[in-house]
């Protein structure tokens, strides 16, 4: 009704009938009014036409928020498109292939495995609502299993569909989940058992077919029976219509049962030598298919795995024997060959037929009589017995009935045993059926099985129908809605037609039973007698088959064969012989034929089978009940499962096809829909539909829908009242919603139609949002571009005055500039004139006075001749008188020497003097010596270069050469050519030239080398030349310089030639390609690239404080410009490189004239000493190194105005990239260099520093240098012996040193020992102010008092021989009176808070004990001595009956304590019984304790604390070095003397993990229902949970009048703390309760994680924010606790992720990038499965497309995650428990009074 309303707005949606897709959607492009003939569709440019005798309207599409629901009764349209639509969205795009329709379970094969089954998916449902997980088949399960726990009532799933759904796999799972959630309460394992007969009844059972690889050929009903607490106990089955004809023939592709293929390929193991098998293609019985393998299947393999099957059910070798024999045995039957004789109407075996031999030996019968009655048959009359042969085709069906026979019994007898093994002696308190039947099937052919199953499912389908109505019916009286009766479709007429009184039944056993009866006359009968019938017809062009019109569609059926397998045939003859066989399992199956008929026909419910099949009736027993057919036995079974059903709660599981070709996850529309139509799924809708099928819940409706209401609605408290309220005033049809008690119910289309209105709402919201912020905008924008624009105005103002004065200035300049040339050029004209006169005048007066020269020369050689003649002569007079001169002075200056000589000695003995003389010269003289060293290996590596160069060079010229020739022969005009290469032989010339004068360069550098070597040694002889090496290193780096410079001008001539040959070669435009080449290949040939500079230059360099660049570097910027530029453009700062040059020559001179110097202040040297020499030394070199720095300076700056000149060449050529890419080039390789000259002069300072530090350290080697200089110096030795003095005086003062330093390293140990013992006590008082700010003020009060008692105890140790003095009485007295005053205090304060509170609680029990005050008594040890006849005693008062609040304000772990001082004292007099009898009995005791305590949080982390500390004591008072590192000494004292507990100290560790694990679980348990709650559905922040997705009627009573709390999460986090605060207080090691909190967030996060991975309506933004949140929640109350660092963060690592997840976007490519890096934690299969649940909360959120879901999965699988679903929730974390020893002293340790431990002696 709702979908006729009078007028249909544009671009409705809609669903057509399409031929091939079923349905096809559409969109409604012009109004519509109802009558109107014709209806516009948007649909391939077509229109649909609506009419009277056409079509009807079409059906309305839902929603998109709508599509993909859990529950297709959720939908607010329900018709066939919605529900076929919607199951194919959810199957294809989401992978899912459970949906709900109501009590029904939609499960569609996805020909895939899934990892959707495992344990910790079956853990994941246990204990679940079935409307709050995602669909499954393990919820179905959970809801029947729920049921019978609550209702008492036994409860049945029926699992139906066509060959090929999946029937027998959901079954299997089903069975799955009740042996996991309800396992045996003892070690008898039937879980194991009733899982085990599984693959025994798929391989006798299940076979290929067409359309299923693993199909069942018959239908099953298994009871699993549970006692009274639920636990499994038992379990029965039945079957039904076993396919025998498969036994015997099978279609094309496929195959037999798989027990035949599985025993084939097994043929060769040794125990089934004897059976004679082979390849199943050699049986005819197993090759009829023509494919004996199945894809992906080892029978092998699945042999072994039924053998393993029998074994666990209890079926011994020798039955499987006879069992495998028997089988083997029907293929051998299969391949008897039978002959047929001449007349045609007898036949006969071959002679020595080897199959049958061996068919009678496997079976134990009688070759003969098999093989004469295989052949023949007896017929018995009234008077006599006779015995008649038969022909080849009688034979042959009479061997296959007995195949099919022999087959059927052993079928059925596996059956029996699988029920024994399965059956137990206990009483069955419910049970739960599992029902695996066949589908309606219709096939081209059909015959009688297809008969049987479709009648099956009629009356299965009648059931069903009944219950659907029985449960809306219930639905609407518990809501109190007003019922109508709703008229559903009844099925009953078509089952009257097949098993009423003369039906299709009946008239085939009366036909059976007529002597000659054929199918054609059973079809007639059929033609007269139920013609009238509306679901029976006749075929018209057909006189032997007929239909019957089923509730799902029109079946045609074969007549023929109806009834000889109605029969079931076998002759007596052979079953008599079978019954003899030697082997007592052939004899077993056919003795009992009778009673097994007999039992099948019984309709107690206490059967252990209901045989569905009976033998052949005989004569010899005219027993009614044995001449049952086939078809009367179906009834009769079938009404009996029909009883078990309607006395049970059936659960629905229909299982759906999707295509033909088992493709994965491909779904066909058209298979389909035949199929929901035949599963009764579209029967459920229409029932549905026709009521009120959409339901809410008043918060739900009210969370959804209160946008539509007013603000004075909200007002009012009552949310029944303001939902009425909003339902009348939207909706004014009041027949379209009904209200309930709890729930509102609606009509089909309303939900859609408030959702419209809704979306309406928010539509116009964002639409006035959106109207605010664009207006916002504008006006933004507006005001940007009016600042812009007046922005402009002022800028383009001042431009334009700013043009007007540059135009002023332009004039003003312009004119000056006309002033200026004027004046130049007139000047220039008068010095013309002026130049001229000068020049003439110049002459002139040049040729006077050259005349006048010419006179005077004359006259000046006539007095140079006289003035050679008489210097002569005076000379020669002087001579003789300086000779004269110098002989006296020779003597008298040797009388002055040899006094000043021996003054010198007198002085050298002085350690002052020789200090003076020897400073800095060990460290210049290696300083030279390396220099000397760099010097030489730079001369090496110049020489290789050149070498290398010269090469390179050759063999350019030769490629140039070659390039000449080639472009000679290419053009005719080779006269240009010829210029070329006699350009190229002068290059050739000059560059020989460059060599040989490199020769010359080298030869003299190895002189100056030589000459160098020669001073340095002079100087190390004299000491007194060391300045003046210096000078020759410079002068020879200088001219290493030199070389280097002119080789770089060689390199410029060479240059200048390749200008000039590139200018000839431009000429060319016909050949520019090959000018290319050629450039090309000088480029990688001639360009030198960057080259490091030789090390005597970098050190030269290095002594500067400036950066330089070397004439090698600049060389090579210079070629590489030339290149790279052009040769045209390099060539212009040619100018500034010869200034360079020419400047280098210039320091050329004056390295020469330096070189001059040089050698006139060495004949100085003879005459003035070292020390004046000095100065002067220093003084001239300062200032030709100053004059190096600022020629290093002007270099440098001429190097940047290269530079910058190239920049601004490239920039105005910048159209060019090839000289844009020189340019950078260049720029490059002048960073590279300068970058090496760099790190050259850091190595160069860091070896100096090097070397002088090790000429210092070495000073042995140093001495003995000096000691061979000292001839000269030392003649008498006085200077050796003051020498020696100074060094032992020198080796005396670094032992005082030595002394002091390691005097201060142990004042330092001392200082940091005192420092850790500090630490130690503030550690312990901080332990100590802790444990007393924990405890309640009254235990603080004791607590306080104790620790006081115990410091004035420990103070009086020292006077162990004096009595406490009265001080320290009394003050112990006070204290006692404090605590009792406090006490008191403490008692009237809460006493008063009780009496004043109105609402009274429950408080947890005072702690009160006595305060005993003891004096220690001096020779107290820490040990406790007691009786051997109290240790029970003992065990008793400190475990069994321990409650941890008597002990709660002492010490703690005080039990385990106690416990050790006891087995000291054992230990101490050497009782070995004693202590391995305490120990055992702490043990047991303790086992004892928690067993008892199993559940008591409390209790076990009590225990575990104390038997933590008692493993810890035992190992630090073991006297194990290794564990007395951090005892005092007198806890050392205390260690155990005579026994070695190691053993108990496994015992005590494992019993540590024991009771770990206990409190794991026990923590676990309280939490569960906890977290659910608390994390994913409690509305941490408010109104963000408040908009969820469409709701869905709760379809299970099981959510009835219960429901789990709701927690919130801060309940969760008031469980942790309190877990947290348990342990503290018993003195848990916070290690262990670290490792605690670190498992119980791993199990937070499973929990978490599992569920939202298993619901759809959690997998939304809101819910994303709200668990973000709740973590941030979590980790704040990880940091309060100081447990951030415990791994707890990590383990929810995963939960964040999944919250991120489903916050982020979900679009573009870079969305799947960032997930991809974002959620590390989660596997593929979970990011996937999150995004394919994520559900859009209104229709303005996208639904994750599944483009983006396989972009997703196509990034991720390259990944070697496991491919995992479900977290493991049962996962442990291995415990470690860290070696804690205790602080605490056992003499100091005080018993409470209030143990009663009397008994006990201190010792």
């Amino acid at each position: 009704a709702s979908q006729r309303e009078e007028t249909s707005y544009l671009y409705t949606r809609v669903w057509i009938p399409d031929p091939e897709d079923v349905w096809r959607a559409a969109e409604i492009i012009k109004d519509y009014t109802e009558g109107e003939p014709i209806l516009y569709l948007k649909l391939e440019d077509e229109t649909y036409r609506i009419g009277p005798k056409d079509n009807a309207l079409p059906f309305l599409r839902n929603p998109d928020i709508l599509v993909g629901e859990n529950d297709l009764t959720a939908l607010s349209y329900l018709h066939e498109p919605a529900v076929l639509h919607n199951l194919k969205v959810r199957f294809t795009e989401s992978n899912h292939i459970y949906t709900y329709c109501g009590i029904v379970l939609v499960a569609i094969n996805p020909y895939e495995q899934l990892q959707i089954y495992g344990e910790e998916v079956i853990n994941a449902y246990s204990g679940q609502n079935m409307g709050d997980m995602d669909p499954h088949i393990f919820a179905v399960a959970e809801e029947a299993y729920k049921q019978m726990a609550r209702d008492e009532r036994n409860q049945s799933i029926i699992v139906s569909g066509e060959s090929g759904a999946g029937k027998t796999v959901s079954a299997k799972y089903a069975m799955r989940f009740f042996a996991t959630v309800g396992g045996s309460a003892n070690d008898t394992n039937v879980e194991e058992k009733v899982l085990a007969s599984s693959p025994i009844m798929e391989a006798i059972g299940n076979a290929k077919t067409t359309r299923n690889d693993n199909s069942s050929r018959f239908g099953k009903y298994i009871q699993i029976g549970f006692d009274r607490s639920y636990h499994i106990i038992g379990a029965n089955m039945r079957t039904y219509l076993l396919e025998k004809s498969r036994v015997v023939f099978q279609a094309e592709d496929e195959r037999n049962y798989h027990i035949f293929y599985q025993l084939c390929a097994s043929a060769s193991l040794p125990e089934f030598k004897d059976l004679a098998l082979s390849n199943a293609e050699d049986f005819i019985f197993t090759s009829q298919g023509e494919n004996i393998f199945i894809e992906g299947v080892n029978d092998a393999e699945d042999f072994e795995k039924t053998r393993e099957a029998f074994t666990l059910l209890g079926v011994n070798d020798s039955n499987q024997s006879s069992i495998f024999r028997i089988i083997a045995s029907i293929l051998h039957l299969g391949n008897v060959e039978i002959c047929s004789e001449r007349d045609g109407d007898s036949c006969h075996i071959l002679k020595n037929d080897p199959h049958l031999a061996h068919f009678c030996q496997l079976l134990g019968v009688e070759l003969e009589q098999m093989e004469h009655w295989l052949c023949h048959r007896k017929l018995v009359t009234t008077s006599e017995t006779y015995v008649k042969n038969m022909s080849r085709k009688q034979a042959a069906n009479a061997r296959d009935a007995l195949a099919k026979h022999i087959y059927a019994h052993m079928f059925d007898w596996i059956v029996e045993y699988v029920n024994k093994s399965l059956h137990t002696s206990s009483k069955q308190h419910s049970f739960i059926g599992v029902l695996d039947i066949y589908g309606f099937e219709t096939f081209e052919i059909n015959s009688f099985e297809q008969f049987c199953i479709n009648y099956a499912n009629e009356k299965l389908q009648q059931q069903f129908n009944q219950h659907v109505f029985k449960l809306e019916q219930e639905e609407y009286v518990k809501e109190q809605i007003p019922w109508t009766l709703i008229d559903f479709y009844d099925n009953q007429p078509c089952i009257d037609v097949i098993e009423a009184k003369l039906g299709i039944l009946d008239l085939l056993d009366e036909e059976c039973k007529v002597p000659k009866g054929t199918d054609q006359n059973w079809c007639q009968k059929l033609y007269d007698r139920l013609s009238s019938s509306v679901h029976f017809q006749k075929p018209r062009m057909s006189n032997t088959s007929f239909i019957v019109i089923h509730f799902a569609d029109k079946v045609e059926y074969q007549c023929d064969g109806f009834l000889e397998k109605n029969r079931d045939t076998v002759y007596e003859e052979q079953i008599n012989i079978l019954k003899a066989s030697k082997f007592q399992l052939m004899a077993d199956l056919f003795q009992d034929t009778n009673k097994d008929s007999s039992i099948s026909t019984s309709s107690s419910s206490k059967s252990s089978r209901v045989n569905v099949r009976a033998s052949k009736p005989t004569p010899k027993v005219p027993n009614k009940e044995h001449r049952k057919t086939v078809g009367h036995q179906f009834r009769s079974s079938l009404q009996l499962l029909m009883e078990t059903l309607n006395a049970t709660t059936p659960h629905y599981v229909r299982c759906i096809k999707p295509n033909d070709e088992k493709e994965a996850f491909s779904f066909e529309s058209r298979r389909a829909v035949q199929q929901l139509r035949a599963c009764g799924v579209l029967e459920t809708i229409r029932i549905s539909a026709a009521g009120y099928p959409s339901r809410w819940t008043y918060p739900d409706f009210f969370n959804r829908y209160r946008v539509l209401m007013k603000k004075s609605d909200m007002t009012v408290g009552d949310k029944k009242l303001v939902c009425r309220n909003l339902l009348e005033t939207l909706v004014k049809d009041p027949d379209k919603f009904q209200f309930g008690k709890t729930k509102i119910f609606f009509r089909a289309g309303q939900v859609a139609y408030l959702e419209k209105l809704r979306a309406d709402k928010f539509r116009s919201a964002c639409i006035k949002i959106q109207k605010t912020v664009r207006g916002w905008l504008q006006r933004v924008r507006y005001q940007k571009i009016r600042k812009s624009a007046i922005n402009l105005q002022r800028y383009g103002r001042g431009y334009m005055a700013r043009r007007y004065a540059e135009q002023l200035r332009l004039t003003r300049a312009a004119l000056i500039f006309q002033k200026q040339y004027r004046m130049v050029r007139e000047r220039r004209d008068y010095l013309r004139v002026r130049q001229a006169v000068v020049t003439i005048q110049a002459f002139t007066r040049g040729m006077l006075t050259r005349r006048i020269f010419q006179e005077f020369l004359l006259h000046h050689k006539a007095m140079i001749i006289q003035k050679h003649v008489r210097g002569w002569l005076t000379r020669r007079k002087f001579r003789r008188a300086r000779n004269a001169a110098i002989t006296i002075q020779c003597a008298y200056r040797l009388m002055r020497a040899k006094r000043e000589l021996k003054q010198l000695k007198i002085e050298a003995r002085s350690a002052q003097h020789l200090k003076k003389l020897n400073t800095g010269m060990e460290n210049k003289i290696v300083q030279l010596q390396r220099k000397m060293d760099d010097q030489t290996s730079d001369l090496k590596t110049q020489n290789e270069q050149l070498v290398v160069a010269k090469a390179s060079l050759g063999s350019e010229v030769n490629k140039l050469q070659k390039e000449l020739e080639m472009m000679r022969s290419r053009q005719g005009d080779g006269s240009q050519l010829t210029s070329l290469q006699d350009e190229l032989e002068k290059l050739r010339a000059e560059l020989q030239e460059a060599h040989t004068h490199m020769k010359k360069l080298e030869e003299k550098h190895s002189n100056e080398k030589m000459g160098l070597e020669q001073v340095s040694y002079q100087s190390l002889k004299g000491r007194k030349y060391i300045f003046f090496l210096q000078d020759q290193e410079s002068s020879a780096s200088q001219s290493v310089g030199r070389v280097q410079a002119e080789l770089d001008e060689e390199r410029q001539r060479y240059q200048n030639l390749l200008r000039e040959f590139s200018r000839l070669e431009q000429r060319y435009d016909n050949l520019q390609e090959a000018k290319v080449c050629v450039c090309l290949c000088m480029y990688v040939s001639f360009q030198p690239g960057h080259k490091r500079n030789n090390s005597t230059q970098s050190s030269l360099e290095s002594d500067s404080n400036y950066p330089s660049i070397s004439t090698s570097e600049l060389g090579d910027t210079d070629d590489a410009i030339q290149l790279e530029m052009g040769v045209e453009k390099a060539a212009m700062d040619i100018g500034v490189f010869m200034k360079l040059q020419k400047r280098v020559r210039e320091l050329e001179q004056e390295r020469k004239r330096l070189q001059v110097n040089l050698e006139k202040m060495e004949d100085q040297m003879h005459t003035f000493s070292f020390s004046e020499l000095r100065p002067c030394i220093r003084g001239r070199l300062a200032l030709p190194r100053q004059e190096l720095e600022s020629e290093n300076k002007k270099l440098k700056n001429d190097l940047n105005e290269l530079r910058k000149a190239i920049a601004d060449r490239a920039s105005q050529n910048s159209s060019s990239n090839e000289l844009q890419d020189g340019y950078n080039l260049l720029l490059g390789q002048l960073k590279a260099a300068n970058e090496e000259l760099e790190v050259r002069k850091e190595e160069v300072l860091i070896l100096r520093t090097q070397i002088v530090s090790a000429a210092h350290q070495k000073e042995e080697t140093t001495n003995q240098i000096v000691t061979s200089d000292w001839g000269y110096l030392n003649e008498d030795g006085e200077l050796g012996l003051a020498y020696q003095g100074l060094k032992q005086v020198a080796r005396l003062l670094e032992a005082q040193l030595q002394s002091q330093a390691r005097k201060h390293e142990d004042e330092l140990a001392a200082f940091n020992t005192q420092i850790e013992l500090l630490k130690d006590d503030i550690e312990k008082k901080q332990e100590m102010l802790n444990h007393t700010m924990s405890l309640s003020p009254e235990a603080q009060v004791e607590y306080s008092v104790q620790q006081e008692i115990t410091r004035l105890t420990n103070d009086n140790l020292v006077r162990t021989l004096q009595p406490p003095t009265p001080y320290t009485i009394i003050h112990i007295i006070i204290l006692f009176i404090m605590s009792q005053k406090a006490k008191l205090i403490l008692y009237q304060h809460s006493s008063f808070e009780t009496l004043s509170s109105s609402q009274p609680t429950k408080a947890k029990p005072q702690l009160t004990r006595q305060v005993t005050v003891q004096r220690r008594e001096k020779d107290f040890e820490g040990m406790l001595e007691y009786y051997k006849e109290d240790e029970a005693l003992l065990v008793k008062t400190l475990i069994t009956d321990m409650k941890p609040n008597a002990v709660s304000a002492t010490v703690p772990c005080l039990p385990a304590y106690i416990l050790f001082m006891c087995i000291r004292h054992a230990d101490y007099i050497n009782d070995d019984q004693k202590v391995h009898s305490l120990l055992t009995s702490t043990i047991n005791a303790i086992k004892k304790v928690l067993k008892k305590n199993n559940n008591d949080f409390e209790m076990t982390s009590f225990w575990l604390a104390n038997t933590s500390r008692l493993l810890h004591c035992l190992k630090q008072y073991s006297g194990d070095e290794a564990f007395m590192t951090q005892n005092t000494a007198k806890q050392n004292e205390h260690c155990l003397k005579n026994f070695d507990l190691a053993e108990y100290r496994q015992v005590l560790s494992d019993l540590s993990i024991q009771i770990y694990q206990q409190l794991i679980k026990v923590a676990e348990h309280m939490m569960q229902p906890m977290i659910v709650s608390a994390m994913l559905e409690s509305e941490s922040i408010p109104s963000l949970a408040g908009v969820k997705p469409m709701g869905y009627r709760n379809r299970s009573s099981s959510m009835d009048g219960e429901g789990p709390g709701s927690y919130t999460l801060e309940a969760l986090i008031r469980q942790l703390g309190q877990f947290h605060s348990v342990m503290g207080e018993h003195g848990l090691d916070p290690e262990i309760a670290g490792q605690v909190v670190r498992q119980l967030f791993y199990s937070i996060n499973a929990v978490t994680l599992n569920n939202l991975l298993l619901r759809k309506d959690v997998c939304s933004w809101s819910t994303g924010m709200q668990l973000r949140y709740n973590i941030s929640q979590m980790e704040e109350w990880l940091r309060g606790k100081n447990l951030h660092q415990s791994g707890a963060v990590v383990n929810i690592e995963p939960v964040i992720q999944a919250a991120q997840l489903l916050q982020v976007k979900k679009k573009t490519s870079q969305d799947a990038e960032a997930i991809c890096s974002l959620c590390t934690s989660l596997t593929m299969q979970q990011i996937v499965k999150i995004l394919n649940l994520y559900t859009p909360l209104n229709e303005f959120e996208e639904r994750v497309t599944v483009s983006f879901i396989r972009n997703i999965q196509n990034r991720l699988q390259d990944t070697n995650d496991v491919p995992m679903l479900l977290v493991d929730t049962k996962h442990t974390f291995p415990v470690l428990f860290p070696y804690t020893p205790s602080a605490l002293s056992l003499e100091t340790l005080h018993i409470p009074a209030n143990l009663s431990l009397d008994f006990l002696t201190r010792v």
